[in-house]
C-alpha cells in the first residue's frame, strides 16, 4: 500500500484490508515502496499518482521493467487522459479516489486471479478439511459443507489452521496463542478469545452453519470432529 495520505492510509485502508485477509506493508513514498520490494516479494501494490518524491507514473513504468507484480492505481485524478495513461502503463486496474474498502479488496482479488496468485507460494497443501468444512490457506477463505465462503483475518486463519489439523483434540489457549504470534509477532496473546467471538459471528452472519469450535473449560478450544 503505497499512500502518502497517513489517515487514509494507516487508518482506513490498511486496517481494513487486513481484516479481509490481505497481508499488508504500507509505504508513504516511492523509495520506501522500493525498499520494501528489496527485501521479498510481494504479489501486488496499490499504488497513488501522487507521491512526494516520484510521480506514480514513473514508479509504474519502473515495476513494469523490474518484476512482474500487480499494480493497482489509486488516485483521486478521474480524468479519462489520467486512466488511459495508467492503463496504457501497465496498471492492472485504475481506482478513483475516494474507494470502498470493499472495492479495493474485489479488485485486488480480481486482478490477482488473472494473474494466478491467488495461491501462490508454498508448494505444500493449501486446503485443509475437516468436517465438511474447508480452509483455504493462501486464499484466507472458510468454506462451510453448505458452499458459503467467508473471509478471514491472518490471526482467524492461523487459529482455524491448528484446530483443523488435529480435529477433535483440544488445544490450549497457550498453545493457540504462541502459534498465532510466531507468525503474527504483534498479536496481543489476550484477545485470543476476541478473536473465536468475533470468528464465530463472523461466520454466521455470512449465512454458514455455525462454526464447530468447541470452547474446552480450563484448556482451550476444538474443532469438533
Amino acid at each position: 500500500m503505497v499512500e502518502d495520505d497517513h489517515e487514509l492510509r494507516d487508518q482506513i485502508l490498511v486496517p481494513d484490508l487486513i481484516d479481509m485477509g490481505f497481508d499488508v506493508q504500507a509505504a508513504g513514498s516511492a523509495l520506501e515502496m522500493y525498499r520494501q520490494l528489496m527485501r521479498g516479494r510481494v504479489d501486488a501494490v496499490v499504488l497513488d499518482v501522487g507521491l512526494p518524491d516520484e510521480d506514480g507514473f514513473s514508479a509504474l513504468v519502473h515495476l513494469r521493467q523490474s518484476d512482474d507484480v500487480a499494480v493497482v492505481l489509486l488516485t483521486g485524478r478521474s480524468g479519462s487522459a489520467d486512466q488511459i495513461r495508467g492503463l496504457d502503463g501497465g496498471a492492472d486496474a485504475y481506482l478513483v479516489k475516494p474507494v470502498e474498502s470493499e472495492v479495493l479488496a474485489a479488485t485486488l482479488r480480481s486482478v490477482l486471479r488473472r494473474r494466478g496468485r491467488e495461491t501462490a507460494g508454498n508448494a505444500t497443501a493449501t486446503v485443509l478439511k475437516a468436517s465438511g468444512w474447508s480452509l483455504a490457506l493462501e486464499g484466507w477463505r472458510l468454506t462451510s459443507p453448505a458452499g458459503k465462503q467467508v473471509q478471514l483475518s491472518h490471526a482467524e486463519l492461523l487459529l482455524l489452521a491448528a484446530l483443523m489439523r488435529t480435529p477433535g483434540a483440544a488445544m490450549s489457549r497457550d498453545d493457540l496463542t504462541k502459534n498465532i504470534v510466531a507468525q503474527l509477532p504483534e498479536f496481543d496473546p489476550y484477545r485470543l478469545e476476541m478473536v473465536v467471538h468475533r470468528l464465530r459471528r463472523k461466520v454466521e452472519d455470512g449465512g454458514a452453519q455455525p462454526l464447530p469450535v468447541r470452547s474446552i473449560r480450563s484448556i482451550g478450544y476444538a474443532w469438533a470432529s
